[in-house]
């Protein structure tokens, strides 16, 4: 058998670990490496148009099969484009593992051609982040950056020059048994007990979800039938926790709906269940507060806590319910869900009142129509800006259905890429990209890798030919919109002249048919549907700081506009409400 180079064990380690894929673009110092995933079967190059691009699709990947995914750069300039799509994985918590190729190691502090130093640019988005300077580090220091990524959820780093990729492997390495997923955290019967005895001691509870009530969605619901508490949730807890849900009163933050602020800001006490909200101007400060969370760093750096909890949702869930005394008055409950329903038959009617005559398109209408044709479990990915206002409030969870966007990080350009990385896990499942005209153009190189692997990505263009979220800040601040108007051209022209599906809509009564035709085609497709920059009307009563400083409740500082099928939910969880 021949003796391995660094590069083929390097390829073996990471496919020992799951990986499946390696997205990014060859070069130089990279090479060696591409050259051992070109001769192992096992994992497959996915060859992009931007690094930046391979690091959301390696992210997307990850969040969509819990998975490590993986990416590389070539030298400097190389791997310095997966910065920002490495600091999305990273603050999703999603384990990701790049490749920043290096320059030749006998150059390094010289000032050689496309130096950097990835080892000090990628400190603050890494759990790990290392250089291999000498064959006899390999596999220990792979296994360990692959065992940061997995083991704390994020992303690690290994920096390798080109001239140490290419060297003999070391004889007899050491090599292990890798972690492949992360245990499940149980809090202590003390933390447990203490959260028993304010629940039971309060007279009404709120419950805010995040993204780390993923798998507990029965545990929730339990305890808030239990203590008759009315759920709220964050943009990243709607997918888990909004579906088959008679507690729900909406969202929270700015781009929130219905009355979860006033539920988490009313009760007495509010149980934070695995969400980093950031806006802490949304939180109460006159009220008890319980925050449960699998990183302990996140407890309490939102809001004063009256009781840090770490611990995963459902494990703390699944211990506390039994002990909680069951609570028979739902005053507070009912009350709430009444304002929630209220709250969205007076804003439903904006995007259904003539939208199928009103030119430009209402994109609340795109949103909504969108939201009936797509699978039950498809997989959304949406850009940042005006995209997640839509998606937050017309994309209908069901717990089949994934909804994947820079909601932590907030990176415009994020939809596209994330939809490769998602539709490569699986090429017969839907994928729609929610673009903006904005983010599209950003890394519109990309949309040649759908077409190069054939890869049936549905791109849903919202073209309003604005920053359209930039200038409502600028609008709100007191600001005259400046620098925030595209001159597009036909998208749909760009998208037939790369050889894919592509169908331009600038009439209401086009978009049906134009969706349907489009999922109907077996690869790539895009919809450039010309939406109404003027859409957001902006409520009377506001002040500066509402939006930049997220000072109120979305409710009463976010922009007319109607919020789908939750309107009906919202109608049918009324019925639970006793009559006088």
């Amino acid at each position: 058998m021949a003796k391995q180079n660094v590069s083929e064990q390097f390829v073996d380690i990471l496919v020992r670990a799951g990986v499946k894929r390696l997205y990014g673009v060859v070069g130089d110092s990279l090479n060696p490496v591409v050259d051992a995933v070109r001769r192992n079967s096992a994992v497959e190059w996915i060859q992009v148009r931007h690094e930046e691009t391979a690091a959301f699709a390696a992210g997307a990947e990850a969040q969509i099969t819990g998975s490590l995914a993986a990416c590389a750069g070539s030298c400097g300039p190389g791997n310095l484009h997966l910065i920002n799509g490495l600091y999305d994985a990273h603050r999703s918590m999603a384990p990701v593992l790049a490749l920043a190729s290096h320059i030749p190691s006998s150059e390094i502090g010289l000032g050689y051609f496309q130096e950097t130093h990835p080892e000090l640019l990628f400190q603050e988005c890494s759990h790990y982040n290392e250089m291999i300077s000498n064959p006899q580090q390999m596999p220990r220091l792979l296994q360990t950056a692959i065992q940061h990524a997995i083991g704390r959820g994020g992303v690690s780093v290994v920096s390798m020059p080109g001239d140490i990729a290419s060297q003999p492997a070391p004889e007899k390495s050491i090599e292990h048994a890798l972690v492949t997923s992360r245990p499940s955290v149980k809090p202590g019967d003390e933390e447990i007990e203490k959260l028993r005895r304010m629940i039971d001691e309060a007279k009404r509870v709120t419950l805010f979800c995040g993204s780390g009530t993923a798998g507990a969605h029965a545990e929730v619901m339990e305890l808030a039938e239990r203590v008759k508490a009315p759920v709220g949730h964050a943009l990243r807890g709607k997918e888990w926790i909004q579906y088959d849900n008679p507690y729900d009163v909406g969202m929270s933050g700015l781009l929130g709906y219905g009355a979860a602020y006033e539920a988490t800001n009313e009760c007495d006490l509010l149980i934070l269940l695995g969400t980093d909200f950031p806006y802490n101007a949304f939180l109460p400060t006159d009220v008890r507060i319980v925050q449960v969370d699998v990183r302990p760093e996140h407890l309490g750096r939102r809001s004063k806590l009256d009781l840090a909890v770490w611990g995963d949702v459902r494990e703390t869930l699944r211990a506390l319910t039994p002990r909680v005394k069951a609570k028979t008055d739902r005053k507070f409950l009912d009350r709430m869900l009444k304002k929630h329903a209220d709250a969205l038959e007076g804003v439903v009617k904006a995007y259904t009142r003539k939208v199928e005559k009103h030119v430009p398109i209402h994109p609340e209408y795109v949103a909504s129509v969108l939201d009936e044709l797509a699978d039950k479990d498809a997989v959304f990915t949406v850009d940042t800006g005006m995209c997640n206002v839509w998606a937050a409030r017309y994309l209908t969870p069901n717990g089949r259905r994934r909804v994947i966007g820079s909601f932590s990080h907030g990176s415009m350009a994020n939809a596209l890429p994330q939809a490769i990385g998602a539709q490569f896990t699986d090429r017969n499942r839907q994928v729609v990209s929610m673009s903006g005209d904005g983010g599209f153009t950003m890394l519109m190189g990309d949309f040649l890798t759908l077409v190069q692997y054939n890869l049936p990505v549905k791109v849903v263009l919202f073209n309003n030919s604005s920053l359209g979220m930039v200038e409502l800040e600028m609008l709100v601040a007191g600001l005259p919109s400046f620098g925030t108007t595209n001159k597009n051209p036909d998208f749909a022209a760009i998208a037939r002249a790369s050889g894919a599906f592509g169908v331009r809509v600038e009439k209401p009564k086009q978009l049906e048919g134009a969706l349907k035709d489009a999922f109907r085609h077996k690869g790539p497709a895009l919809v450039d549907v010309v939406t109404d920059p003027n859409a957001l009307s902006i409520p009377p009563k506001i002040s500066a700081d509402m939006v930049t400083g997220f000072a109120l409740s979305a409710s009463k500082i976010v922009l007319d506009g109607g919020v789908g099928r939750m309107l009906q939910m919202a109608r049918s969880n009324l019925r639970n409400v006793p009559r006088p």
